[in-house]
């Protein structure tokens, strides 16, 4: 007989953790819509209050995977890049960029995402100015990944089951762990991913949650910089960053100077913009090799750890020279219209 969730409650009230099959209960009843909106607030208020665990995060990604509009028939390897937000920076979509420049290469691009809450510049208001197909359709998707190297999924069609959640979380107005899910929720389900975090206290977390969900390679990061209380959610030129290498049974924590591989410092204002359309411009000029240097040096130091992930044999210094020299002669030209 199935625990009654007054029962999860109360556990969860205690500061307990949830066991695999508790927590695997609890997140698809949330997910189906059987929960009201009392028990759903109680739960994710009592998971935050405790402190979620990597186990109980990916019982949430299974769940919500369970009900979501997947992606079938894509094989090899396949990345997407994308950070959890939060980070209150304004600053351009470098990790779009970034993907575009991967698919560019030849690397197969699965790019999951949504408009922007809280920014000027959300992966899918920069997909749509660039005219880039936004697909609703899972078949559309592998077919665009076997005929090209780049598909966009708009987050919002592929997870209808978040219809449930999303006037709970609107009423709760804080944080929760669904703030960490939307990098974790890719319908096409990537081998390989670079995905950012805007505080420190969750990069293991993140990690140890790509391992327990099958991801094959990953690097999770909390870049230098930020404001209102959030780092950046990827690799900066400001300072150092805070890295966890996934891959195979080990977490390797490390830190990644940029300034140790040839990049200048650069401050978080070099890389701000102020507008849509400014944000818009901003990534059509670095896809054609141009725009500010501090710009063209972020695209190129995340573009080469992620070049790193996919090429086994390609060292950090070799990976951010092809990264410097691909940005620097506009490789990826042809999306920016």
């Amino acid at each position: 007989m199935a625990q009654p969730f007054s029962e999860i409650l109360e556990q969860l009230a205690q500061r307990q953790n949830l066991d695999d099959d508790q927590a695997a209960a609890a997140f698809a009843m949330l997910l189906s819509g059987e929960l009201t909106p009392a028990q759903s607030g109680a739960m994710l208020m009592g998971l935050r209050a405790k402190g979620e665990t990597a186990r109980e995060v990916a019982a949430a990604v299974n769940a919500a995977l369970a009900e979501a509009r997947m992606v079938t028939g894509l094989e090899g390897i396949r990345i997407d890049t994308c950070g959890t937000g939060g980070d209150h920076s304004n600053s351009f979509n470098c990790s779009t960029t970034v993907a575009l420049y991967l698919a560019a290469l030849g690397y197969p691009v699965v790019k999951h995402g949504n408009r922007s809450l809280t920014s000027f510049s959300g992966s899918a208001d920069i997909v749509e100015a660039l005219g880039l197909p936004m697909h609703d359709n899972p078949d559309d998707v592998t077919r665009t990944l076997q005929e090209e190297t780049f598909t966009f999924l708009f987050a919002p069609h592929f997870h209808p089951a978040f219809k449930h959640i999303m006037p709970v979380r609107k009423d709760m107005a804080i944080r929760t762990l669904f703030n960490l899910l939307g990098p974790l929720l890719n319908p096409g389900r990537p081998t390989h991913q670079l995905l950012g975090v805007a505080r420190p206290q969750v990069l293991d977390l993140m990690a140890e949650v790509l391992q327990l969900t099958g991801v094959q390679r990953a690097v999770v990061v909390c870049g230098s910089g930020g404001s209102s209380g959030g780092r950046f959610d990827e690799f900066t030129t400001f300072g150092p960053a805070e890295v966890v290498w996934v891959g195979g049974e080990q977490l390797v924590h490390t830190e990644l100077d940029p300034y140790e591989f040839g990049f200048p410092r650069h401050a978080p204002g070099d890389v701000a913009v102020h507008s849509k359309e400014e944000a818009v411009d901003a990534v059509k000029n670095l896809l054609s090799g141009k725009g500010p240097q501090a710009m063209q040096d972020m695209v190129a130091l995340n573009l080469g750890v992620a070049l790193h992930i996919l090429e086994e044999g390609l060292g950090l210094s070799e990976s951010f020279d092809k990264a410097r020299a691909a940005v620097a002669q506009g490789a990826a030209a042809r999306y920016a219209g």
